[in-house]
Protein backbone atom coordinates (compact mmCIF):
# COMPACT_ATOMS: atom_id res chain seq x y z
CA UNK A 1 0.00 0.00 0.00
CA UNK A 2 2.69 2.68 0.63
CA UNK A 3 4.19 1.61 -2.49
CA UNK A 4 1.05 2.09 -4.75
CA UNK A 5 0.29 5.42 -3.10
CA UNK A 6 3.96 6.76 -3.85
CA UNK A 7 3.76 5.79 -7.48
CA UNK A 8 0.12 7.36 -8.01
CA UNK A 9 1.30 10.44 -6.03
CA UNK A 10 4.45 10.84 -8.68
CA UNK A 11 2.45 10.17 -11.70
CA UNK A 12 0.40 13.70 -11.40
CA UNK A 13 3.79 15.69 -10.49
CA UNK A 14 5.20 14.64 -13.54
CA UNK A 15 1.94 15.49 -15.72
CA UNK A 16 2.20 18.84 -13.54
CA UNK A 17 5.71 19.79 -14.55
CA UNK A 18 4.95 18.50 -18.13
CA UNK A 19 1.81 20.91 -18.61
CA UNK A 20 4.03 24.15 -17.02
CA UNK A 21 6.72 23.41 -19.84
CA UNK A 22 4.62 23.60 -22.27
CA UNK A 23 2.97 27.13 -21.16
CA UNK A 24 6.33 28.65 -20.24
CA UNK A 25 7.48 28.04 -24.09
CA UNK A 26 4.50 27.70 -26.03
CA UNK A 27 6.29 28.29 -28.98
CA UNK A 28 8.32 25.06 -28.87
CA UNK A 29 5.45 22.94 -30.19
CA UNK A 30 3.13 24.24 -32.40
CA UNK A 31 0.41 22.36 -34.58
CA UNK A 32 -1.72 24.48 -36.84
CA UNK A 33 -4.76 23.26 -39.10
CA UNK A 34 -4.51 25.06 -42.49
CA UNK A 35 -8.07 25.30 -44.13
CA UNK A 36 -9.09 26.29 -47.79
CA UNK A 37 -10.93 29.35 -48.05
CA UNK A 38 -12.10 29.67 -51.63
CA UNK A 39 -10.16 28.95 -54.78
CA UNK A 40 -10.88 29.44 -58.11
CA UNK A 41 -9.09 27.36 -61.42
CA UNK A 42 -8.47 28.88 -64.48
CA UNK A 43 -7.74 26.08 -66.54
CA UNK A 44 -8.09 22.05 -66.58
CA UNK A 45 -6.26 19.75 -68.22
CA UNK A 46 -8.68 16.63 -68.86
CA UNK A 47 -10.52 17.28 -71.92
CA UNK A 48 -12.97 13.99 -72.47
CA UNK A 49 -14.36 14.48 -68.42
CA UNK A 50 -14.37 16.42 -65.41
CA UNK A 51 -11.58 16.97 -63.32
CA UNK A 52 -10.60 15.96 -60.33
CA UNK A 53 -8.75 18.44 -58.43
CA UNK A 54 -6.62 17.89 -55.12
CA UNK A 55 -4.42 19.29 -52.49
CA UNK A 56 -1.18 17.65 -51.49
CA UNK A 57 1.63 18.13 -49.44
CA UNK A 58 5.29 15.91 -49.14
CA UNK A 59 5.55 13.91 -46.19
CA UNK A 60 1.54 13.82 -45.97
CA UNK A 61 0.55 10.31 -46.15
CA UNK A 62 -3.14 11.27 -48.04
CA UNK A 63 -4.19 13.82 -50.80
CA UNK A 64 -6.77 16.17 -50.09
CA UNK A 65 -9.62 16.00 -53.11
CA UNK A 66 -11.66 18.93 -53.48
CA UNK A 67 -15.40 17.32 -54.64
CA UNK A 68 -16.79 20.19 -55.55
CA UNK A 69 -13.84 22.09 -58.16
CA UNK A 70 -15.41 21.06 -61.46
CA UNK A 71 -15.60 24.06 -63.32
CA UNK A 72 -13.27 26.57 -64.46
CA UNK A 73 -12.97 30.43 -63.77
CA UNK A 74 -15.59 29.58 -61.17
CA UNK A 75 -15.38 31.00 -57.31
CA UNK A 76 -15.30 28.17 -54.87
CA UNK A 77 -16.19 29.23 -51.08
CA UNK A 78 -15.93 26.93 -48.01
CA UNK A 79 -16.77 27.38 -44.69
CA UNK A 80 -13.72 24.95 -43.28
CA UNK A 81 -16.00 22.34 -42.00
CA UNK A 82 -16.46 20.46 -45.07
CA UNK A 83 -15.66 16.66 -44.53
CA UNK A 84 -12.18 16.79 -46.46
CA UNK A 85 -11.20 19.71 -44.14
CA UNK A 86 -8.22 20.39 -43.02
CA UNK A 87 -5.67 20.58 -46.05
CA UNK A 88 -2.76 19.86 -43.84
CA UNK A 89 -1.04 20.53 -40.99
CA UNK A 90 1.89 23.33 -40.13
CA UNK A 91 4.17 22.13 -37.02
CA UNK A 92 7.10 23.73 -35.27
CA UNK A 93 7.22 26.53 -37.57
CA UNK A 94 8.49 24.52 -40.57
CA UNK A 95 7.35 24.96 -44.02
CA UNK A 96 6.04 22.03 -46.01
CA UNK A 97 6.41 21.46 -50.05
CA UNK A 98 2.40 21.76 -51.13
CA UNK A 99 0.58 22.23 -54.37
CA UNK A 100 -2.91 21.63 -56.30
CA UNK A 101 -2.73 18.49 -58.80
CA UNK A 102 -5.21 17.30 -61.29
CA UNK A 103 -5.82 13.38 -61.58
CA UNK A 104 -4.83 12.39 -64.87
CA UNK A 105 -5.69 8.30 -65.90
CA UNK A 106 -3.10 8.16 -68.82
CA UNK A 107 0.27 9.77 -67.60
CA UNK A 108 1.15 10.74 -64.51
CA UNK A 109 -0.87 14.01 -62.48
CA UNK A 110 -1.01 17.93 -63.75
CA UNK A 111 0.59 20.22 -61.44
CA UNK A 112 -0.83 23.52 -61.53
CA UNK A 113 1.83 24.69 -58.77
CA UNK A 114 4.10 23.51 -56.01
CA UNK A 115 5.40 26.05 -53.77
CA UNK A 116 6.57 26.70 -50.14
CA UNK A 117 4.04 26.94 -47.95
CA UNK A 118 4.83 28.10 -44.51
CA UNK A 119 3.46 29.21 -41.03
CA UNK A 120 4.55 32.84 -41.54
CA UNK A 121 2.55 33.31 -44.76
CA UNK A 122 -0.44 33.63 -42.86
CA UNK A 123 -0.43 37.60 -41.86
CA UNK A 124 -3.11 40.06 -40.24
CA UNK A 125 -6.00 38.97 -37.97
CA UNK A 126 -7.90 37.06 -40.12
CA UNK A 127 -4.82 34.71 -40.69
CA UNK A 128 -5.28 33.88 -44.40
CA UNK A 129 -2.58 33.52 -47.09
CA UNK A 130 -3.62 34.10 -51.08
CA UNK A 131 -1.81 32.33 -53.89
CA UNK A 132 -2.34 33.09 -56.88
CA UNK A 133 -0.73 31.37 -60.35
CA UNK A 134 -1.06 33.36 -63.83
CA UNK A 135 -3.37 31.25 -65.88
CA UNK A 136 -3.97 28.29 -63.01
CA UNK A 137 -5.30 29.07 -59.92
CA UNK A 138 -6.42 31.67 -57.55
CA UNK A 139 -6.63 30.17 -54.08
CA UNK A 140 -7.08 31.85 -50.16
CA UNK A 141 -5.99 29.23 -47.31
CA UNK A 142 -7.05 29.98 -43.32
CA UNK A 143 -5.02 28.98 -40.34
CA UNK A 144 -5.77 31.19 -37.29
CA UNK A 145 -3.47 29.52 -35.43
CA UNK A 146 -0.05 29.42 -37.37
CA UNK A 147 3.06 32.11 -36.41
CA UNK A 148 2.47 35.28 -38.19
CA UNK A 149 5.67 36.42 -36.72
CA UNK A 150 7.74 36.03 -39.90
CA UNK A 151 8.63 38.68 -42.39
CA UNK A 152 6.47 36.93 -45.41
CA UNK A 153 3.75 38.94 -46.93
CA UNK A 154 0.49 37.17 -46.27
CA UNK A 155 -0.58 37.71 -50.03
CA UNK A 156 1.56 36.72 -52.98
CA UNK A 157 0.92 36.92 -56.65
CA UNK A 158 3.43 33.83 -58.90
CA UNK A 159 1.13 35.28 -62.06
CA UNK A 160 3.85 37.28 -63.90
CA UNK A 161 5.92 34.31 -63.82
CA UNK A 162 6.12 30.99 -62.51
CA UNK A 163 9.66 31.78 -61.17
CA UNK A 164 10.06 34.01 -58.27
CA UNK A 165 12.34 36.28 -59.97
CA UNK A 166 12.33 39.20 -62.92
CA UNK A 167 10.81 37.92 -65.73
CA UNK A 168 12.43 36.65 -68.63
CA UNK A 169 10.60 39.25 -70.91
CA UNK A 170 11.95 41.90 -69.01
CA UNK A 171 15.30 41.06 -69.13
CA UNK A 172 15.15 40.94 -72.42
CA UNK A 173 13.81 44.24 -73.46
CA UNK A 174 15.89 45.50 -70.55
CA UNK A 175 19.33 44.26 -72.30
CA UNK A 176 17.60 45.44 -76.11
CA UNK A 177 17.15 48.67 -74.57
CA UNK A 178 21.18 48.89 -73.27
CA UNK A 179 22.17 47.51 -76.42
CA UNK A 180 20.37 50.16 -78.39
CA UNK A 181 21.99 52.95 -76.34
CA UNK A 182 25.16 51.42 -76.68
CA UNK A 183 25.16 51.63 -80.63
CA UNK A 184 23.92 54.53 -80.85
CA UNK A 185 26.96 55.88 -78.10
CA UNK A 186 29.29 54.43 -80.64
CA UNK A 187 28.15 55.40 -83.80
CA UNK A 188 27.65 58.82 -82.49
CA UNK A 189 31.22 58.71 -81.35
CA UNK A 190 32.76 58.03 -84.68
CA UNK A 191 30.22 60.27 -86.28
CA UNK A 192 32.33 63.40 -83.78
CA UNK A 193 35.80 61.50 -84.49
CA UNK A 194 35.03 61.69 -88.27
CA UNK A 195 33.94 65.20 -87.56
CA UNK A 196 37.06 66.35 -85.64
CA UNK A 197 39.08 64.39 -88.07
CA UNK A 198 38.16 66.47 -91.03
CA UNK A 199 37.84 69.63 -89.42
CA UNK A 200 41.97 68.76 -88.77
CA UNK A 201 43.02 67.79 -92.33
CA UNK A 202 41.33 71.18 -93.31
CA UNK A 203 43.58 73.31 -90.40
CA UNK A 204 46.75 71.83 -91.81
CA UNK A 205 45.63 72.27 -95.60
CA UNK A 206 44.73 75.61 -94.57
CA UNK A 207 48.06 75.99 -92.96
CA UNK A 208 50.11 74.72 -95.91
CA UNK A 209 49.16 77.51 -98.01
CA UNK A 210 49.44 80.07 -95.48
CA UNK A 211 53.13 78.67 -95.21
CA UNK A 212 53.43 79.14 -98.86
CA UNK A 213 52.25 82.61 -99.14
CA UNK A 214 54.89 83.17 -96.16
CA UNK A 215 57.86 81.85 -98.15
CA UNK A 216 57.34 83.62 -101.20
CA UNK A 217 56.73 87.36 -99.16
CA UNK A 218 60.51 86.33 -97.97
CA UNK A 219 62.16 86.00 -100.94
CA UNK A 220 60.28 88.50 -102.81
CA UNK A 221 58.54 86.28 -105.84
CA UNK A 222 54.89 88.10 -105.44
CA UNK A 223 53.60 88.10 -109.33
CA UNK A 224 53.21 91.45 -110.35
CA UNK A 225 50.08 92.16 -111.93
Amino acid sequence: MPIRNQLDFRVPIKFLAFCVFLSCFPGCILSATVTLDSIEIYNTHELLKQPTVYFKCQHDQNKTVLPDVKDKKVLYKFNGQESWQPLTELNDKKCKRCGFYEEDAIKSDDVFEEWELCPSDFGGHDGKFRRVTKDEFNATFLCPKCDTSGSKSNSKSHGESKGNGIPIALVLLIVLVVLAVCMTGVVAGYKHWQKKKRQQEQARFLKLFEDGDDIEDELGLDHVI
